[in-house]
């Protein structure tokens, strides 16, 4: 799964910085159903808001602003609506669609079963491979990623992945799309 940077030495994400409405929420989600230590705590200057970094492992953390004049949330723009089983993708250019946690392929079921014990909404489990559906039913040879999605009490658009095979250079295969491509709705 490497692929050196001939430019700059990356180590992965430092953060991934998201904004909550109710920090204490957010702590009890993510530390308490997820379990991430909550390791870091700010006060931003000014009654601005605060700043918290949790610990997501292996050196990475998702950290949460809590601002005092943010904006509502705005589902289908900012994230998407629902889950990608319930046809529900699409967020506005520039936004951050979900977030994937990295989990032991070995613990995967156990984790889908785990989360829907603690009353947390799942999507179907998503064997991801290159056919036509792009999903498939069981794992087989071409499932590269298995996957489930869920939400955050904020509508943050969260999964559990794990990597079932190697990639190769025929994994890179498709031409790029453009903004002449997108279908942009019209307003109507």
């Amino acid at each position: 799964m490497s692929n050196p940077n001939s430019k700059y030495e990356l180590r992965g994400i430092n953060h991934l910085a998201l904004v909550c409405s109710d920090m204490q929420r957010t702590i009890d989600f993510y530390s308490g159903v997820l379990g991430m230590p909550l390791i870091k705590t700010i006060e931003l200057p000014g009654d601005l808001g605060q700043h918290f970094f949790f610990d997501c492992g292996n050196g990475n953390t998702i950290a949460f602003f809590w601002l005092a004049d943010s904006p509502e949330a705005a589902p289908g723009l900012a994230a998407p609506k629902g889950l990608p089983d319930e046809g529900e993708l699409a967020s506005a250019v520039g936004s951050m669609n979900h977030v994937a946690f990295a989990v032991p392929p070995e613990q995967f079921d156990e984790y889908y079963t785990r989360m829907q014990a603690e009353g947390i909404k799942v999507s179907r489990v998503l064997n991801h491979d290159d056919s036509s559906a792009g999903v498939s039913r069981h794992v087989h040879p071409g499932t590269f990623v298995r996957s489930f999605y869920f939400q955050d009490p904020d509508g943050v658009l969260l999964e559990f992945a794990c990597w079932t095979r190697t990639f190769t250079e025929a994994d890179v295969s498709h031409e790029p799309k453009t903004a002449a491509d997108r279908r942009v709705p019209t307003a109507s």
